[in-house]
């Protein structure tokens, strides 16, 4: 039986994750549950999955769930410390890291440093910080399996064939719900429309950066970092259906795809059980009842997220800590209704032209321009406007 510890359980990739579980008890045991302020559903999944440890990053509201959790035999912890103890809890085999952000970083690191395999599905872990991740986790043996519909599609269309006969990946993108539009238009969008994504089911966050492309654009420095790709090696086509979820071509010419009806459930339970599979309740999937399966290629002048992303990422160093922080931070102001749509990469933009690369940093120099970037970006929505 797999011991679990599950990061942000109560996110959408956390629920989604105990649904596994919750249909395979025989093969699986939740041993630590966190969650950032959700303390109601926390206290739900607790008294369901009777964890020995659980933590809320809100120390007043793990206050309050330790008081109404006091009859059951769980330590709750708080705070950032609380986190990281559960991502090196003695008694987890592995960590399902379903963090949103740049929060995601040091539990992962710590994971891996404890030797646990991590299902990543934090993906701004590898983008600020892949080289450590990596080189961490072949230190000290630990297995990064990726939850991202798409990477999972590549690590599984990969399989066992060696790095030198992958020639390259081709990552899809559904194109978000303004796929299409101009320009002009996007300026008039507010938080309300872009929450509603075509085709999966998300958390608010990742659900804008689809809408902006972003979410795609961090996807191709995470597949960097997870299949040792230069930028060139990985191509992005939009792809509305979201039924083939990415591809890989080899040096022969062949190309392999993975496909099917969009369920976050299909990578989560492949994450936990690799290498082995197992029946998955899913939808079963009629190419029948797919019909036309359509590819384009990304519009980067009216989206252009990737466009920053790949130039971060061809940047290295502290680049891409730059792009992921700025871009928190102008998501968040564009869900407060205090930014508009098309002022996101616009923001991103100036704080990486900001921004001199540090190259190779390390643990504390990226939670520093990490800290930087958000400040720039702060400043240039509060300010003036900078020629937003």
């Amino acid at each position: 039986m797999k011991r679990l510890a599950v990061l942000g359980s109560t996110g959408s990739i956390g629920r989604q994750t105990l649904e596994v579980v919750r249909k395979n008890p025989q093969r699986f045991k939740i041993v630590s549950l966190t969650a950032k302020e959700n303390y109601r559903l926390l206290k739900e999944q607790v008294e369901e999955f009777k964890p020995p440890l659980a933590a809320l990053l809100d120390k007043n509201k793990a206050e309050i769930l330790k008081d109404q959790l006091k009859w059951n035999k769980v330590d709750v912890l708080a705070g950032e410390e609380g986190i990281e103890a559960s991502a090196v809890y003695p008694e987890c085999d592995m960590v399902v890291n379903g963090l949103v952000g740049i929060s995601g970083l040091v539990p992962t690191i710590k994971a891996v440093e404890a030797g646990k395999d991590i299902a990543l599905a934090n993906k701004e872990a590898l983008v600020a910080g892949g080289h450590l991740v990596m080189e961490k986790a072949a230190r000290h043996n630990a297995k990064i399996l990726p939850v991202d519909s798409e990477h999972s599609a590549v690590f599984q269309c990969i399989g066992q064939t060696h790095r030198s006969r992958v020639k390259r990946i081709i990552l899809t993108a559904s194109g978000g719900p303004f796929r299409g539009m101009e320009t002009e238009a996007l300026r008039k969008v507010r938080a309300e429309d872009a929450l509603k994504h075509p085709n999966w089911s998300m958390g608010k966050k990742i659900t804008i950066d689809s809408a902006t492309l972003m979410n795609k654009g961090l996807e191709v420095i995470e597949a960097k970092w997870l299949f040792d790709l230069e930028p060139d090696e990985i191509q992005v086509v939009i792809h509305p259906q979201s039924i083939v979820h990415s591809m890989v071509e080899f040096i022969d010419g062949s190309v392999l795809a993975q496909l099917g009806w969009p369920d976050m459930k299909i990578p989560i339970q492949y994450a936990l059980t690799y290498p082995e599979r197992m029946p998955a309740d899913v939808e079963v999937f009629n190419p029948a009842e797919a019909g036309c399966l359509e590819f384009y290629p990304p519009d980067t002048a009216t989206f252009p997220c990737i466009k920053l992303a790949y130039d971060a990422l061809r940047e290295g160093g502290s680049m891409p800590v730059v792009l992921n922080g700025a871009n928190e931070v102008a998501v968040d102001m564009f869900l407060k209704n205090k930014l508009a749509f098309t002022d996101i990469p616009e923001v991103v933009e100036k704080v990486m032209d900001m921004h001199t690369t540090a190259r190779n940093p390390n643990l504390d120099e990226i939670m520093y321009w990490d800290g930087w970037s958000r400040e720039k970006a702060v400043s240039i929505i509060k300010g003036d406007g900078a020629g937003l």
